[in-house]
């Protein structure tokens, strides 16, 4: 799991999640780029800290990179603040427990500060200073409920729907973890598969985000 220390909201991790951001909602660079992020919605150091090692649980480092090592985190931080996945839609107060504190003047929830306090109580203290067991079992258990029977709107599943599309967008997720052929490419009528036989990212037919 990455625990490299956040240094700051730099230029540099800007950017970074900014092309991620850009590729995946098919927007130009420069838009993400020249677009100030409110000050209000910039994560402290231990939330990109936070952001970074929950994607990298998610998508741990294989034989490539793991989604906290492509910087997905800082994609999730800018995909909230600019709304995808709906994260800028209200939310009712009843939906569950501990949702009023972090709720924005337009009803909006602040998913960092959620899932910040929720990660803390799940492992029984700091969720960064606790060990990877505790905070593998702090996440299996806010993903089990979030995908519950019955349960839709959870805000644990939209980060987790911006985990993996920020990570299956990025150069690594979309060419090495998955395969990748240019379009149009050549015509294969009937291509057999084998078990551990990768999905296509240039098949959108056959890729499911979340």
């Amino acid at each position: 799991m990455a625990e490299q220390k956040a240094a700051g909201w730099n230029r540099r991790d800007f950017f970074s999640g900014a092309a991620l951001l850009a590729l995946a909602v098919g927007i130009p660079m420069a838009v993400v780029r020249y677009s100030d992020l409110d000050p209000t919605e910039e994560p402290s150091d231990r939330q990109r800290a936070m952001i970074a090692g929950v994607s990298q649980l998610v998508i741990p480092r294989t034989d490539t990179a793991g989604a906290g090592d492509v910087g997905v985190g800082d994609f999730v931080v800018l995909a909230l603040a600019h709304g995808l996945e709906g994260s800028r839609a209200p939310v009712a107060l009843d939906a569950m427990p501990n949702l009023a504190s972090h709720r924005r003047q337009d009803g909006s929830l602040r998913h960092l500060d959620w899932l910040e306090m929720q990660l803390d109580q799940r492992a029984a203290g700091d969720f960064q200073k606790a060990d990877r067991g505790r905070r593998v079992a702090a996440l299996a258990a806010l993903d089990g409920e979030a995908f519950a029977e019955g349960v839709r709107d959870h805000p644990w599943r939209t980060i987790k729907a911006l985990i993996l599309t920020g990570y299956y967008t990025s150069e690594v997720g979309g060419s090495k973890e998955l395969n990748y052929e240019l379009v149009p490419g050549r015509w294969d009528p009937d291509v057999p598969l084998t078990p551990g036989d990768r999905a296509y990212s240039s098949d959108w037919t056959a890729v499911d985000f979340g």
